[in-house]
């Protein structure tokens, strides 16, 4: 089936729930034993539970179980795991891969939350971390050394959108018995085939467009059957559980995720090359635009392209910025992004192994909602006249 049809259907056992289309959710902490022995096998198991064995909430309850067995279906992997959030589902792939002395690469253009914990806690525990050029390619054979364990993907990169050549990579990575993880949110699993591109490791922030409503925070790891044990040890023991609630509504924005994301897509194109007929602004850097760094290899790899994207503007004082900001009316401004409204967030990216990354003006990162691109057109252009407006 097409992946429009099995976002539709897959996790919903029919008949199992009364013939209601939609799972329920299942709230509990303790899950009961019907007798001893089953109580002492459970606590024998090496992982302490299985896809199938439920011991306590922590570890999931059906509710869980059916969304799991629908990601790694929709994204074809063996197995997925649901996490708290997205930053705790690379932290447990980190956590469960790395050990003191091991080597990661991690690309430049990563999540900052987690540069943030490579710099603050992957160090501290042994482990070196070298950024690579988002754009290295094949070239990322001359930064491997004998301790590399992983190298961890980000495509398009978070703020600059540089897109990887992820086959590439992998087929250096796999030459050298090292794993390939990879944050796949922007593209989500419609738009990008990890697995089939080589990724072993698969992330996603559920609370992003998997989620698509603004209302929930959870992570998703789905992975090949090769690391599932350990990365399921290493979600235990951080605590990382979900409950039932959450799930259920990321399982509800799963079934309108194909129909939404057309929309940003679409809806994201327009603003984009709006934005290029605008003399304040210096580049646009969304991956369907031939300029932005990758696009062949986006043109090549991916089905679409989803409503986040950026764009350099000149030099303005700061009370300009404010000014534009401060009044938009249809642009919210806030972190996180997949949802149905629009955001726009000002940034500045930290880049330490990217020569082709500069600018020196005001940088914005741009979220696409599900309002009329007319509307949203409006709102922009009167923000940009505020930002002229303002003398300072």
């Amino acid at each position: 089936m097409k992946k429009e049809t099995l976002v539709t259907t897959l996790g919903r056992k029919f008949g199992t729930s009364s013939g209601v289309v939609n799972s329920p959710v299942i709230r509990t902490s303790t899950i009961l034993f019907h007798t001893l022995a089953e109580f002492e096998a459970t606590e024998k198991s090496v992982l302490g539970d299985d896809e199938h064995r439920l011991i306590y909430g922590r570890s999931g309850t059906p509710t869980t179980r059916e969304f799991e067995a629908a990601l790694a279906e929709l994204d074809g992997a063996d197995h997925a795991i649901v996490t708290s959030s997205g930053l705790s589902a690379i932290v447990t792939t980190l956590t469960a891969i790395l050990s003191k002395g091991d080597h990661l690469l991690a690309s430049d253009s990563i999540y900052g939350s987690m540069r943030s914990y490579c710099e603050q806690d992957l160090k501290r525990c042994g482990v070196e971390v070298t950024y690579y050029d988002p754009l290295i390619g094949a070239g990322i054979a001359s930064l491997i050394k004998p301790n590399t364990k992983m190298i961890y993907c980000e495509s398009p990169g978070s703020l600059t959108f540089e897109v990887q050549d992820i086959p590439a990579i992998a087929k250096v990575a796999h030459a050298h018995n090292i794993v390939v993880a990879m944050d796949n949110t922007w593209a989500t699993p419609l738009y990008f085939h990890a697995a089939d591109m080589g990724v072993d490791i698969t992330i996603h922030s559920c609370t992003k467009y998997i989620g698509g409503h603004s209302d929930l925070v959870m992570g998703l790891i789905t992975c090949s059957k090769q690391y599932y044990s350990q990365l399921r040890r290493t979600f235990r023991n951080n605590g990382a559980g979900v409950g039932g609630d959450n799930i259920y509504l990321a399982a509800r924005g799963l079934r309108t995720m194909a129909t939404r994301l057309k929309q940003h897509y679409e809806t994201g194109l327009i603003l984009a090359n709006w934005f290029k007929s605008r003399p304040e602004i210096v580049k646009v850097l969304h991956p369907a635009l031939p300029d932005c760094p990758g696009h062949a290899i986006w043109k090549r790899d991916f089905t679409g392209a989803t409503g986040l994207f950026a764009v350099l503007v000149k030099p303005y004082s700061h009370a300009a910025v404010a000014a534009m900001l401060d009044n938009m009316e249809l642009f919210g401004m806030g972190f996180s992004w997949g949802g149905y409204e629009s955001l726009m967030l000002p940034f500045k990216a930290h880049r330490t192994a990217s020569p082709s990354w500069s600018h020196d003006g005001v940088c914005l990162r741009v979220h696409a909602g599900l309002e009329h691109p007319d509307d949203l057109i409006a709102d922009l252009t009167a923000g940009f006249k505020r930002l002229n407006e303002t003398i300072l």
